[in-house]
This record gives structure tokens, sequence and C-alpha cells, in this order.
């Protein structure tokens, strides 16, 4: 059985921790005096040369993302940690800042000098009390210790790092929806150019960045790029925290080595198999938003590089963020769809008409064709909806909608109609579910 390779979350368990003393006494903040003796430039090199790739689902490279800022930049420029985490089936980035927060904060503060940014923003989701709490007493610990504020170690620097609670939209996820959140605005994705580097936060250069994403920072300053690109895939070295739930034996999160292990390693090995002696129906791989895989199809090798979102690999499937959502021979797909559409028709914003119209019809689709209600034809028409919001897996070029939120909602459309269209059309054609004990996992709505 392969082994998890602990990075971000080696520290996890040790008692204390959220306390500044004790993340010390582990080796926290040496790698901020690290860079603090670097320039700003040759920190960014290094996470570039790192090949460090964004962990919130795009996978886009984190140093070429910070060489996108100003050098020169307009006074005030912004650092956004995203500490929104919607995605059903996705929870990592909470449990980052409860265990360690300080670890995502180093990285925060690396990643504000090496960009020349004066203040950092943590937007965090409102219902995430407890991991809120945390934070902004990390953030008090760090300030008290010179970490935060002027003149940091003695260094000329400066840097505020805040807290902002969101409100707990979904759509607060996509970096223009949290950028337009946070300066005051309905959160409203707006087109780009201009990017965020051009104009965000406040209308300067802006850099937004996932939770995980910084946490990985310290560990590379510290130990160099060389050692990050050893570990994991070539193309999207390092590793990667998976969390998995649904029907297996030991729900959870694992910290993989990115090309290491293959779904099924993950599902069986890691998670401890499907429970209760049943047959496994299918996985979901990277949250909500990703289409459904089958029992045939997870020997996939859990890398980027082979799905064709993000990696633009042969796999007809998207990697997502690392919720994977495990459902059994139980589970009614068209009540698990409907579960998803529910979720997506409420959280969207409303701004695109493909996705203010389009996902409520879709809802209300598949929702008379779980009530024993389906016609003829209503298979065709989800599927003409979805097409037109976004064809399957299609480039972000190809959607109809400003952000990604219309891909959001129609590849599960695509991926579960295709996948179980036999179960979709015995709900219509017998007018009931044909699954006798269903057990379908619910994501409130």
């Amino acid at each position: 059985m392969p082994e998890e390779y602990k990075i971000i979350t080696e520290l996890f368990g040790v008692e204390g921790l959220g306390n500044i003393d004790v993340y010390r006494a582990h080796g926290g903040y040496t790698a901020i005096e690290k860079a603090f003796g670097m320039s700003q430039d040759e920190v960014i090199d290094e996470v570039r040369e790192a090949a460090l790739a964004g962990r919130g689902g795009a996978w886009f490279p984190a140093g070429v993302k910070w060489g996108f800022m100003p050098k020169e930049p307009r006074e005030p420029s912004y650092l956004c940690v995203n500490a929104d985490e919607s995605e059903p089936g996705t929870f990592k980035d909470r449990h980052l800042m409860e265990q360690n927060p300080h670890q995502m904060l180093e990285g925060t503060i690396i990643a504000s000098y090496a960009m020349r940014v004066s203040v950092a923003y943590v937007y965090i989701r409102g219902e995430m009390f407890e991991a809120r709490t945390i934070v902004e007493r990390a953030i008090a610990e760090a300030r008290a210790a010179g970490y935060i504020g002027r003149d940091i170690l003695g260094s000329g620097y400066d840097l505020e790092v805040y807290v902002h609670p969101g409100a707990g939209a979904y759509i607060c996820g996509e970096e223009m929806g949290l950028i337009q959140s946070l300066n005051g605005n309905r959160a409203e994705p707006r087109s780009k150019p201009p990017f965020p580097a051009q104009q965000g936060v406040f209308e300067q250069p802006t850099t937004v960045n996932n939770v995980q994403t910084l946490s990985y920072v310290p560990h590379i300053v510290n130990r160099g790029a060389d050692w990050f690109k050893g570990i994991g895939s070539e193309r999207f070295p390092g590793t990667f925290i998976f969390c998995v739930s649904g029907h297996v034996n030991r729900p959870g999160m694992f910290e993989l080595e990115t090309g290491s292990v293959t779904m099924r390693q993950i599902v069986e090995d890691f998670a401890g198999g499907v429970r209760d002696g049943r047959e496994l129906k299918a996985v979901i791989p990277g949250g909500a938003s990703t289409p459904p895989m089958t029992p045939d199809q997870i020997d996939i090798v859990m890398d980027p590089s082979n799905f064709l979102a993000p990696g633009g690999g042969d796999f007809q499937g998207m990697f997502g963020t690392g919720g994977i959502i495990v459902m059994d021979e139980t589970t009614c797909m068209v009540d698990a769809l409907l579960n998803f559409m529910v979720f997506f028709a409420h959280e969207s914003c409303g701004q695109c008409t493909p996705c203010r119209e389009g996902c409520p019809w879709a809802r209300d689709i598949v929702s008379r064709i779980e009530e024993g209600q389906g016609q003829p034809g209503d298979l065709d028409t989800l599927l003409d909806v979805a097409h037109n919001v976004g064809p399957f897996l299609c480039p972000p070029s190809r959607l109809t909608t400003i952000c990604g939120f219309g891909g959001a909602f129609a590849n599960p459309i695509h991926g579960f109609v295709h996948t179980f269209r036999s179960e979709f059309e015995a709900h219509i054609e017998e007018g009931r579910c044909p699954i006798h004990q269903d057990k379908s996992i619910r994501v409130p709505g």
C-alpha cells in the first residue's frame, strides 16, 4: 500500500500547534527570515522554479501568477487568500487553517513580500467560525512577534493582514467574485481583462491564492525548488490533499504525492473501501462540479496531467479540487444530480442569463424526473441546456458565462446523464425510482 507524503499536514495533531511558540518550536517562521534575506524577485523565481501550481482547482503556476504583479505597484496593492472553500466535498483548507494557521500565514507573508503588496486579506467563509477565530488569533500573535506590521524584521517592509468573513456564497470562491465581494459589491464576477494583477481589490493590483497553495511556500523557501520538484509528478510536482467523503469506511483527508496513486487506491486503501460491503457505483473526483467516474475508470493515476481539465490529458474528466465523493449501489443517480442542481441553482449570482435561467430550468427538469413525472424528450432538453451553457469540459473561451460557474453546473449534467442515462430513462418510463433503498448523499441546499 502506498503511504502518505506529509508536507503541509506533517504537524497535524501536535498539541497547541495554533500557538505561535509551538509553531516556532517546530521550525515555524524560519522561512520568513530566509526569504527576507533574498530579493523579492529571487523569492518569485524560487517559487516559479519549484513549479508550484495553484491548489484551488485551476492548477495555474503560482510563481508565474506572482510575476504578473507590477514591480513598482501603485500603493497599496493586495494579496487575497481564498479561504472560501465552497465546493461540496472539499474541506482541506478549513482543516489547514484550524490545524496549522501559522503555516498558511507564514506563506501569506512571504508571498506578500515577494509581490511587494502592502495588505493581505484572508477571505474566509463566514460559516467557518472556528477557523476564522483561530486565524484571527494567529494574526494577532504574528503581529505581536513582529512578523506583521511596520518594518518587519528590520527589513523596511510593511504589511498588514486582515480577516474578511464572507456570507457563504459559492460564487465567492471564484477570484473575481471574491474581489467584488471584498470591494463591498454584489459577488458578481466580471470579465477579464483587466486581470486582477492590473485592477483588483479597490481597483489596485491584486493576486488571489488558495490556502493550500500558500501553505507550501514556507517549505519551498526553506528546502529549495529542487527539493519540491523531486516530489510527485514532473508537470505538477509536490503533494495534494485529497478529501474523501461519502460511502466509505474511513472518510478523511490524505496528503499524497501527485501522480503516485490511483483513484482506486485512494478509495480502497486510504479510505478503507466502500462501506457495509456494498458495490461501488460512482466516484465524484474533485467536488460537485466535476463529472462522475464509474468503477471501471478509477484505475487512473491521480495526476492533473492525466485529466482533460486542467492538464489536458486523455481522460475525459476533471481533476478538480480533490473533493472525492464516493457513492455505492444504493445511490439514485437522478437524485444525486438533483442534489447538486438544487445547490447550484441556489448559488448562482444571477448575473448571466445562461446561469440565471438555465440552472433553475435544469433543476426543475431533474426534479420532475426524480418525482416520477418525467416526459419523453426531457433528457435531450436537459443536455441541450447544459450544452448551450458550456459544451462538455470545454475551455473557458467556449463558456457562455462570464465566469466558470456555467461549466460548474453543466459538466455534472453532461457526466451524469451520459454515464447513467439508462437510470434516468427508467425513472421516466416507470414513473418511479428503480433504486429500492436510496441512500443518496445530500448536500445542504
